[in-house]
């Protein structure tokens, strides 16, 4: 518990404001979580993936800090949806291929109530791939259009 507890503390220190990593920060701690995720549906919500960046954890919604993807629930536009859906089936593979950590950044909560974190496995936050596999942008504090 200790060591959970100076993980998430180097994690806080590693984060600039507004809950993002810092651009250079390396996460250096031991994955310990793992889960089986499916897909959220109606009713009790426990362990599953709500789209791209936001997910629940043994009853606990997470949003994922460092990454913005597209809408599902309504998207504006079909690419959205498409581009949506695809980034969802992606984040429940990479949640569900092995243990990762949650990182707390400098805020804990967004205004939902979410839990604000970054998702790092082997030192690598996931939102990165998402990003490189082009499903998800970083987040830059503001939203834009996933459409045309």
């Amino acid at each position: 518990m200790i060591g959970l507890i100076a993980a998430g503390i180097y994690g806080a220190h590693l984060h600039q404001e507004g809950g993002q990593p810092a651009p250079t920060a390396a996460f250096s701690q031991t994955d310990l979580l793992r889960a089986t995720f499916s897909f959220c549906g109606e009713g009790r919500r426990v362990t599953c993936i709500v789209d791209g960046d936001t997910f629940w954890l043994s009853g606990q919604r997470i949003r994922i800090t460092d990454i913005d993807t597209p809408e599902i629930n309504p998207p504006r536009c079909e690419e959205e949806r498409i581009k949506g859906e695809a980034a969802k089936r992606r984040l429940r593979e990479l949640l569900n291929s092995g243990p990762f950590s949650l990182v707390a950044g400098t805020r804990d909560e967004d205004q939902y109530g979410r839990k604000l974190r970054t998702v790092v496995r082997d030192g690598r936050s996931i939102g990165d791939t998402l990003v490189d596999e082009g499903l998800a942008r970083r987040w830059d504090g503001t939203r834009r259009s996933w459409c045309g």
